[in-house]
C-alpha cells in the first residue's frame, strides 16, 4: 500500500470519527433540550402574561433539611412543586406526607435518579411506577408530572410518558448549574432575578449538604420575588390548576 493511500485512509477515518463525535454532540444536546421532546407534552415556561412563577425542587426529600425548607415557604405563603426521587421518598415517607399536607405538590423524579436515555422501556417502566406509587402512598392526589433526572430524555423515555399520558416538566432557570453562581446565595438570588419574568420555572437543589448555599438563598430569593410582584407557585398552578395535564 503506498504513502499516498494510507493518508487518504487515515483522513478518511479521521473524517468519520469526527461526523460520529458531531452527531454524538447533537444527540446530547438534543436528549438535554429543555424545550423539545421526541413525543408527549414538555413544558419549560408558560405563556403567561400574570405576574406568576413555579418554584421546583430536585431529589429527595431528605429528612434532615426537610423543616428548614418548608418553615421558609410557609413563612411567605407559598407553595411548591418537588420532583422527588422514589429511593428517598421510601426512606423518608413521612416527609413526603408533611410536603402533601401543607399544601405542596409532589412529582416524579424516577427512582434511582439514572440518566434515561439508551435504556429499554421495561427501565424505564421501574423507575417511574414505583415512584408513582409511593407519591400516591403519601397523599398526592393530583397529576403527578415527571421531571428527567439532568433533563436528559431522548426516544425511548419520551414515547412511554407519551403512551401513559404524562407531562414533561422542566424549566427556564437554573442557577445552581453555574458554578461561579452557586456558590454564593447572593449569586444565586441575582441570576433568577436578571432572568426571571411571567410563567418562569425555577429549578433548585435544597436537599443535600453541598447545598447550603442554596437554603440560604430561598428566603431572600422568596422575598425578592414577592417585593417584585410574583407569586410563587406549584408548577400545577402555573398551568392553571389541579385539573391542568
Amino acid at each position: 500500500m503506498n504513502a499516498r493511500r494510507v493518508r487518504w485512509i487515515i483522513l478518511g477515518v479521521l473524517a468519520t470519527l469526527g461526523l460520529v463525535a458531531v452527531g454524538l454532540a447533537g444527540l446530547r444536546t438534543l436528549a438535554r433540550s429543555r424545550t423539545w421532546q421526541a413525543a408527549g407534552k414538555i413544558i419549560a415556561r408558560v405563556d403567561t402574561k400574570d405576574s406568576v412563577v413555579a418554584l421546583t425542587f430536585d431529589d429527595g426529600p431528605v429528612a434532615r433539611v426537610a423543616d428548614s425548607v418548608m418553615a421558609t415557604l410557609r413563612a411567605r405563603d407559598v407553595h411548591a412543586t418537588f420532583f422527588v426521587m422514589g429511593q428517598d421518598l421510601r426512606a423518608a415517607p413521612e416527609v413526603g406526607a408533611a410536603l402533601v399536607a401543607a399544601g405542596h405538590e409532589l412529582g416524579n423524579h424516577t427512582w434511582t435518579h439514572r440518566r434515561m436515555v439508551l435504556v429499554s422501556q421495561a427501565t424505564v417502566r421501574e423507575e417511574i411506577e414505583p415512584t408513582d406509587s409511593l407519591i400516591r402512598t403519601v397523599g398526592e392526589r393530583g397529576p403527578i408530572r415527571f421531571r428527567p433526572p439532568y433533563g436528559y430524555k431522548l426516544f425511548g423515555l419520551p414515547r412511554y410518558l407519551a403512551r401513559t399520558n404524562r407531562v414533561t416538566v422542566t424549566w427556564d432557570i437554573e442557577p445552581e448549574s453555574f458554578q461561579d453562581v452557586a456558590e454564593t446565595p447572593e449569586g444565586i438570588v441575582s441570576h433568577v432575578l436578571a432572568r426571571v419574568r411571567p410563567g418562569s420555572i425555577i429549578i433548585l437543589h435544597p436537599w443535600y449538604p453541598s447545598r447550603a448555599t442554596t437554603r440560604a438563598a430561598l428566603p431572600v430569593l422568596l422575598d425578592s420575588l414577592q417585593a417584585r410582584g410574583y407569586r410563587v407557585t406549584t408548577v400545577g398552578e402555573l398551568l392553571g390548576g389541579s385539573a391542568s395535564p
